[in-house]
């Protein structure tokens, strides 16, 4: 198995179906806090929802439409970034996070999608990164601005998340831009 170090004792693993009962137990953890703005903690309430959830990940990275990934922070799941789709054929992707509260104001998220983001770009030949977050999510809106994205527009009342009408704000990347912006190697 493979892990990218994140810093302060942080790193990034992909998250396996054989992880379902730590996962489950990461989003009891931070379930009040993760469910404010993202859907996962109504899909993942018990041991088989959450295998069944991952396991629906393994299948989109086997069929290379979704990805996700885990980040442990001194050896506990505290969070996660994905790619919700990926459409190698138009060349998009959708990535999104979550965090528990005690992992909070570490720069973690930001860091770890730099990971996907350029994996994605460099490995996989994907030209736009899209975020999409609820106008009222402004940590996850300053994530996007700190991957340095653009904020395309807002769909408005264009999403019902647990009975109210949200404004989704669209964010992207494309490849040229995230190339671009990246520190030149030390040589």
């Amino acid at each position: 198995m493979f892990a990218v170090p994140l810093g302060d004792d942080a790193e990034l693993r992909p998250l396996e179906p054989w992880r379902a009962g730590e996962f489950l137990a990461h989003l009891d953890r931070g379930r009040e806090y993760i469910g404010r703005y993202v859907g996962l903690t109504d899909v993942v309430t018990d041991l088989a929802s959450s295998r069944a959830f991952l396991r629906s990940y393994a299948e989109k990275a086997a069929a290379d439409t979704g990805r996700i990934y885990g980040i442990w922070l001194g050896g506990h799941l505290v969070g996660g970034v994905l790619f919700r789709t990926m459409d190698l054929v138009n060349g998009t992707a959708e990535a999104g996070c979550w965090l528990e509260p005690a992992a909070v104001g570490r720069g973690l998220v930001t860091r770890a999608c730099r990971v996907i983001i350029d994996w994605a770009v460099e490995e996989r030949s994907i030209h736009r990164i899209e975020w999409r977050v609820s106008s009222t999510n402004a940590a996850s809106i300053a994530v996007a601005r700190r991957l340095g994205m653009s904020r395309d527009g807002v769909l408005r009342e264009s999403y019902l998340y647990r009975g109210q009408r949200q404004d989704i704000e669209v964010w992207s990347v494309l490849a040229p831009q995230w190339r671009a912006a990246r520190p030149a190697p030390n040589l």
